[in-house]
């Protein structure tokens, strides 16, 4: 997660900076209009995608059995299917998409070395909230600006926010041992179980109670932050053209999705425990 925060705040930043336009159209049909208004190079999609299949990849391979290769296939197409969707969807040209998978492989490079490290500081320092919180808040707050509107400082805020909340969520955990704790030293390799009709439905059931905690604490969030910050700059309720100025969107995005994170990783594994799905 902290590993997919990096290179999309790195990759958003780096389009406003860079100011690539996307692919002219015509001759490309660009079947996405929402995010039109931002800039292209480097594709955040194909960074994303690459950084979550490969971090994931080399996260569990000393820790689950199964065979590397397979890993390894698995991550190249799903990280290969969404580059090409990006060309598909008339989004990005082929350097846009390059750029993306060769900046992710060096960020990966780079902090690898690092990972153990962050992982154990994570649960060391009180006062590691206060870092994740003000740190990402200062850089969404301080997002570089664009000669016109466009949703990319909100998109960013809202993964810098996510990682937050996953960050303190973890430290929660930790800190008051939420947890419990392996009984083996680690690392632990396992044998990954197959998969169950009853095991599906367990899994299932566990989504679907945790995705609607998580979707009643984002309503209720971001209906409360933004009736105070309405009231607050004194701005006419659910006006919607409001939202989109920096004093209103960057905290409100960031507490909405900061309680977020700290939910599905603090809250939705208590309400399994208390509802014995675990």
């Amino acid at each position: 997660i902290l590993s997919w925060v990096l290179v999309m705040y790195i990759g958003q930043v780096a389009k406003d900076i860079l100011k690539w336009p996307r692919p002219s159209s015509p001759p490309v049909v660009i079947l996405e209009k929402r995010i039109i208004a931002e800039y292209g190079m480097p594709s955040t999609h194909a960074m994303a995608a690459t950084t979550i299949s490969f971090t994931f990849l080399i996260s569990t391979m000393d820790r689950y059995e199964y065979p590397f290769v397979l890993g390894l296939m698995v991550a190249l197409v799903f990280s290969t299917l969404v580059c090409l969707s990006r060309l598909y969807t008339g989004m990005h040209t082929a350097l846009d998409v390059l750029g993306g998978v060769l900046i992710t492989a060096l960020l990966i490079a780079l902090t690898y070395p690092a990972w153990t490290l962050i992982d154990h500081l994570d649960s060391a320092s009180p006062l590691l909230p206060v870092c994740v919180i003000v740190v990402p808040f200062f850089l969404c707050y301080h997002y570089p600006v664009s000669d016109c509107y466009s949703p990319t400082r909100a998109d960013t805020t809202t993964i810098l926010a996510a990682g937050a909340g996953v960050t303190i969520g973890f430290w929660i955990n930790h800190f008051f041992q939420l947890v419990s704790k392996p009984t083996e030293s680690l690392p632990v390799v396992q044998n990954i179980p197959p998969l169950t009709t009853d095991m599906f439905v367990l899994g299932l059931t566990k989504y679907t109670v945790g995705i609607g905690l998580i979707l009643l604490v984002r309503q209720l969030v971001q209906n409360l932050s933004l009736q105070v910050l309405y009231s607050w700059f004194r701005v006419v309720i659910r006006n919607k053209e409001a939202r989109r100025r920096l004093e209103i969107e960057v905290p409100y995005k960031f507490v909405t999705y900061t309680s977020v994170g700290i939910c599905a990783t603090t809250f939705v594994p208590m309400l399994h425990r208390l509802l014995g799905l675990l």
